[in-house]
């Protein structure tokens, strides 16, 4: 088993990511999930901090997670390191004394201590739901410590990878945070096909080609087909790559001028489709949204299995016209006068 550190505020969506590198993913604590198994693709989750082999959980004090640490088989060998962590500062443990004191039971049964390099890290987690009132779920677990060896760290590269700091940028383009959140749901990895057919900028073509899928971008605009070509060719196979030994290779891409309801793809040519709809104010788009994207989901259903549809709005009832079954659909507030409606369809 393991215990994964979640990220950001809104736990339903950040496990619903992790499912996409982990098996068995469920409520632990806020800010934890359980999961029955990790991938190597964990690293490359956005809302997903770490995961570490779990050791056991008890109740969220010291004392209890020195007596789990203390009844647990630790099959370890070399130098460790202790790190301690008030999840959400849910409980008010005081981390330092935790890690002294988990650190002293590790000494005891004869490990060696590196705080600066150690061969193998011990995360203590404290959670309690009493604590944290913004978790976003309705069953967030109970009151925990949890205690595991860390064996994946995401890889947190986004802030390098701005919208602003691409070669062609537009106003509204989503941050690659969430635009990698999106992908990992609806599946993008090494030797899947991921078709966006609104591509705007490129940011979502640009996060699954970084976890290795081939990627298929359209966009009705000229104007942005010729920017997020830049963009790919800027990040994908350029200078603007942030780690390509950290990175499975990008995988192809390619791109067309097109409408999003007629694109000239073969049937089921794709393993899943995600595209950012408009959004009603700033949309240059006149007249009802619904026909375009209602276009959009059919063709979607055509080409892929999968599809995640972001929109500034409930687009259910469209989808469900479309013959897609909405599995999950999650609420992201982006600013005050906008929320952004994720439809995992399937």
């Amino acid at each position: 088993m393991y215990v994964l550190e979640l990220g950001g505020q809104d736990d339903p969506f950040a496990r619903r990511e992790a499912a996409s590198a982990a098996s068995d993913v469920s409520p632990l604590a806020p800010g934890l999930a359980a999961a029955r198994g990790v991938t190597d693709r964990a690293r490359h989750l956005a809302y997903t901090h770490r995961a570490c082999e779990l050791v056991g959980t008890g109740d969220p004090d010291i004392e209890s997670a020195r007596a789990v640490l203390e009844a647990a088989s630790l099959d370890r060998e070399g130098t460790v390191a202790v790190r301690a962590v008030d999840v959400r500062a849910s409980t008010q443990v005081d981390t330092q004394r935790a890690e002294r004191a988990l650190g002293g039971v590790l000494t005891d049964r004869g490990f060696a201590v590196d705080l600066d390099a150690p061969d193998h890290t011990l995360y203590a987690y404290f959670s309690d739901p009493a604590g944290d009132e913004e978790t976003g779920d309705d069953a967030p677990g109970e009151a925990c410590c949890a205690l595991g060896w860390a064996v994946v760290d995401s890889l947190r590269d986004f802030g390098g990878r701005q919208p602003t700091d691409r070669p062609f940028f537009q106003p509204g383009s989503m941050a690659p945070l969430e635009a990698r959140a999106l992908v990992n749901i609806a599946g993008a990895r090494p030797d899947r096909t991921v078709v966006d057919p609104m591509c705007g900028t490129g940011g979502l073509l640009l996060e699954a080609g970084l976890v290795g899928a081939r990627v298929v971008g359209s966009d009705a605009q000229a104007k942005m087909v010729r920017g997020t070509r830049r963009n790919l060719r800027h990040v994908l196979d350029g200078a603007g790559h942030p780690a390509p030994d950290r990175y499975p290779d990008p995988g192809d891409w390619g791109l067309v001028r097109a409408d999003a309801a007629r694109l000239p793809l073969a049937d089921d040519a794709a393993d899943a489709v995600v595209f950012d709809a408009p959004y009603g104010r700033q949309s240059r788009i006149e007249g009802d949204l619904a026909p375009l994207v209602s276009g959009a989901l059919a063709e979607s259903r055509r080409l892929a299995p999968r599809c995640v549809l972001v929109a500034d709005r409930d687009w259910s009832a469209l989808a469900r016209e479309a013959d897609w079954t909405v599995a999950d659909r999650f609420e992201r507030r982006v600013h005050r006068s906008l929320v952004r409606h994720v439809h995992v369809l399937a």
